[in-house]
């Protein structure tokens, strides 16, 4: 859809008309720039430079309309991918507690016995963002290969992301002939030098044409040119270093931007640096430095929760995003973790007094919905969670609507009506067969019911899709009943990976062992 409509704006170049004949064109594209109406833009700079080649303010500002089209913030952290996990560069195997994202979950953190975990083994987030899908603390092949259950296709998290794949071929039909800048045949020691326009060429270059080794041939270019003197400049080259995985050349040009002017997206990408380079204490430190420079930055504020949160350090990670509240306080991404920790911590009215909030800002989808139900059916209003389920059933798509089934057939378990709950469970397959969640309960029914086979391959099944300590343990209790000893010593010794404190894994383990013993 995007190539029809870029190759149909490059067809009418030379029949385009300007609305107002009054108004120079210039000026009209500028105001279509700011009013972010990008390819109208292009399309009057493509006008312009179709009559003078060689005008330079229509051609910079074409750049700059082409690359806000296809440009991202690159200081949220994105999910890592294969390439990333597969890195020979390891930091240390055997970090100290607090200091790793690696041993984060397991040294500390909140109990998975009370917040439940995602696939990668963290605990879940009160909001979905680039980095909670996979996370730092599953860093294995496996748990890349693994779909996420919020994931649109089964395509494993690979390093070079679609946004990145599109960028190759929209360039090519920005104008007639071929690209709108032939980077083969610049001469970037000269543009270098003009300061006017290697800005432009450069964000061009870097996100439009995703040519990381040619953006940074023209940052090193400016650097000299400008005698290492202006602090764009080496961000710029950090940018390419962090995009290639040079993380310590990035480190150090970061630094010394940070020597020439300190700037908020300079703090934040050499935390970013610091999170890849899997040192989150000194990212910490780096955001906390920049809070010194920029009090009450939000931005800042939240990348810190966001640190903390990884770190599972929970009441250093409220008091955060509590300082984000003070700075905007509709910030949903703070509002939305602090009720998770509320409803997690027990404390489910103070969860649906957060989650009113969202609503009331205008937040309106399927997963408020569902957080709005389970926090009344927590907090004893029973009349209103069902209606809450009923609307985020309405207001979800396939694999929100197999959460909000799993949900409802928790509660209704609660209730007592084990028929029903069943039947949510079932239904919540039928929406998303991966839910190993599902298959669990299910298997807990089946077994309550007398059916131990059933419940036999419902605990298989979740434990296949990569179930938690639940599975297996409740597998390995099954076992144990039925006399299949080798069978409930495997899962409860994979239970314990999961959860190495769990009392009632331990106290199987501790059974069959003296049983082997005495036998």
């Amino acid at each position: 859809m995007a190539s029809a409509l870029l190759e149909s704006a490059a067809a009418g170049v030379s029949t385009l008309k300007v609305p107002h004949p009054d108004i120079d064109p210039l000026f009209l594209a500028h105001s279509r720039f700011r009013r972010r109406k990008f390819q109208e833009c292009v399309d009057i700079c493509s006008a312009l430079l179709a009559k003078n080649p060689y005008d330079q303010a229509s051609w910079g500002l074409k750049a700059r309309a082409l690359t806000e089209q296809v440009y991202v913030d690159e200081v949220e952290v994105e999910d890592e991918g294969i390439a990333e996990i597969l890195d020979d560069n390891a930091i240390s195997q055997l970090s100290r507690p607090g200091t790793s994202l690696k041993t984060a979950q397991t040294s500390g953190g909140p109990s998975p016995a009370f917040r439940p975990v995602s696939q990668s083994g963290r605990p879940v987030s009160g909001f979905v963002r680039p980095g909670t899908q996979t996370g730092a603390a599953g860093g294995s092949v496996e748990t890349a290969l693994r779909s996420a259950r919020t994931a649109a296709t089964a395509r494993p998290v690979s390093a070079t992301t679609g946004r990145f794949v599109r960028l190759g071929t929209a360039s090519m039909l920005s104008s007639q002939d071929g690209p709108f800048i032939n980077i083969a045949r610049l001469n970037f020691a000269k543009y270098g030098e003009r300061a006017n326009l290697a800005r432009s060429l450069f964000e061009y270059i870097f996100h439009h044409e995703n040519d990381v080794r040619n953006a940074l041939e023209l940052a090193s270019a400016a650097t000299k040119s400008s005698q290492y003197a202006d602090w764009w400049w080496k961000l710029a080259i950090a940018k390419c270093y962090h995009r290639i995985g040079m993380y310590r050349d990035a480190e150090r040009q970061l630094k010394s931007a940070l020597v020439l002017q300190q700037t908020v997206d300079l703090y934040l990408y050499l935390g970013r640096v610091y999170m890849k380079l899997d040192q989150p204490l000194s990212a910490a430190e780096t955001f906390r430095n920049g809070l010194t420079r920029f009090p009450s930055e939000a931005v800042l504020e939240t990348a810190l929760a966001r640190v903390y949160e990884l770190l599972g350090d929970q009441p250093a990670m409220v008091e955060a995003y509590r300082k984000v509240l003070l700075s905007d306080g509709s910030h949903v991404e703070a509002i939305s973790c602090i009720a998770t920790h509320y409803f997690y911590s027990d404390q489910p009215e103070l969860a649906l007094r957060c989650f009113r909030r969202l609503l009331q800002m205008g937040v309106y989808n399927a997963e408020l919905f569902n957080n709005i139900g389970l926090s009344c059916y927590h907090s004893g209003q029973f009349d209103m969670a069902l209606g809450c389920f009923e609307r985020a059933i309405a207001l979800s798509n396939d694999v929100q609507r197999a959460d909000v089934w799993y949900n409802l057939g928790t509660v209704v378990v609660h209730i007592g009506n084990s028929e029903l709950a069943a039947q949510c469970f079932k239904l919540a397959l039928s929406n998303n067969p991966d839910l190993h969640e599902a298959y669990n309960n299910l298997a807990v029914l089946e077994a309550r019911s007398g059916s131990s086979d059933s419940a036999r391959s419902f605990f298989l099944a979740a434990t296949n899709l990569g179930g938690g300590y639940e599975c297996s343990y409740n597998l390995g209790l099954l076992s144990e009943s039925a006399g299949d000893l080798q069978a409930a010593y495997t899962s409860t010794q994979k239970a314990l990976e999961s959860f190495a404190t769990h009392v009632d894994s331990l106290e199987v383990f501790r059974r069959i062992k003296k049983h082997f013993g005495s036998g």
